[in-house]
């Protein structure tokens, strides 16, 4: 198994290749790409930042994040198909609740859709719980809607860092 790469921070000019990358990684018929003006808007707001993997020199991963006061929301994770199952999702969730921690939040949330196990296994593998449910939050479009598991992951007592 190769190993899962490298962790390194997304920056503002890097929206081209995240949105690629996003794209790459959500591929489905339903999944509406996130847009490189999207990646720079989010990037430039307080508290939000992102990860990117490299494997072997190629992107093969991404994640992002808010943090406001003491809790955080995972936006997104996503590692591309043909490197999934390799360790670079619970890297880059390691990461960056490592850095969510540094920067002050004590929980850190998350939806996902109800059907995707990978995701969910890979959540509570990682300590997360569900702490509730929303009906109808996936758009699926000519498949319906799906619910969303919303998940927390309580970080501790943190000591705030930029």
């Amino acid at each position: 198994m190769t190993a899962p790469g490298i962790v390194r921070t997304m920056r503002r000019r890097d929206g081209d290749l995240a949105a690629t990358l996003y794209g790459q990684c959500f591929d489905a018929p339903w999944e509406r790409g996130w847009s490189r003006e999207e990646f720079a808007r989010l990037l430039a707001m307080p508290g939000c930042f992102g990860l990117l993997l490299i494997t072997d020199g190629r992107p093969t991963g991404l994640a992002m994040a808010r943090v406001a006061a003491d809790e955080a929301e995972v936006l997104t994770l996503g590692v591309v198909p043909h490197m999934r199952r390799r360790g670079g999702a619970s890297l880059l969730l390691s990461r960056l609740r490592q850095r969510c921690r540094r920067r002050g939040a004590r929980r850190l949330f998350l939806e996902v859709a109800q059907d995707n196990l990978p995701a969910s296994s890979l959540y509570k593998a990682s300590g997360f719980t569900i702490v509730g449910h929303r009906a109808g939050y996936f758009d699926r479009g000519s498949q319906g809607r799906i619910a969303a598991l919303v998940m927390r992951l309580d970080l501790g007592k943190t000591r705030k860092t930029s």
